[in-house]
């Protein structure tokens, strides 16, 4: 499988580095198996960096097993659930490192930011959190959080997209 990382520059080594926000699958090196999503993502990350930026999409090759090789730590979310809201609002609020080599599912982007909130702020239950988040077409994400995980990618290459 192909798996696309967004980007200001080439990563042909990925490595885990400190974020500076938290993110919803905590700290790692985040990927998609969404061309179209690591596009997008590589255009909003360059324009907010500096015009003089380039949006790079960076490609790499993994088994098609790798979800569910069995020497890795894996967690895997199908679709957004109640478990899945919860991991994701906790690695958003708490700096803690969880124990997974590889998480897998939905990505809960800034465009859905404020249904987070709501629920956050008690507004909104779990259940109405969630099916308001199927609503939306949601990308997926796989986030490589040790270097035994990271192991796992070969890089193929990295493109330019235009603007």
């Amino acid at each position: 499988m192909e798996l696309y990382h967004d980007s200001t520059q080439r990563v042909e080594h990925p490595a885990i580095f400190e974020q500076q926000r938290l993110l919803d699958f905590g700290k790692g090196f985040y990927a998609t198996t969404s061309k179209e999503q690591a596009q997008r993502w590589a255009s909003i990350k360059s324009k907010r960096e500096s015009c003089k930026s380039k949006a790079l999409v960076n490609v790499y090759f993994a088994d098609d097993n790798l979800m569910y090789e069995t020497h890795l730590k894996i967690k895997r979310f199908n679709e957004a659930s109640e478990e899945w809201l919860d991991f994701i609002l906790f690695n958003r609020n708490n700096d803690i490192r969880h124990s997974y080599d590889i998480v897998f599912g939905p990505v809960a982007n800034d465009t859905l930011y404020q249904t987070l909130t709501l629920f956050e702020s008690g507004i909104l239950t779990k259940a109405e959190t969630i099916a308001r988040l199927k609503v939306h077409r949601l990308f997926d994400q796989v986030s490589f959080h040790t270097p035994e995980a990271l192991a796992r990618l070969k890089f193929l290459e990295a493109y330019q997209i235009s603007q």
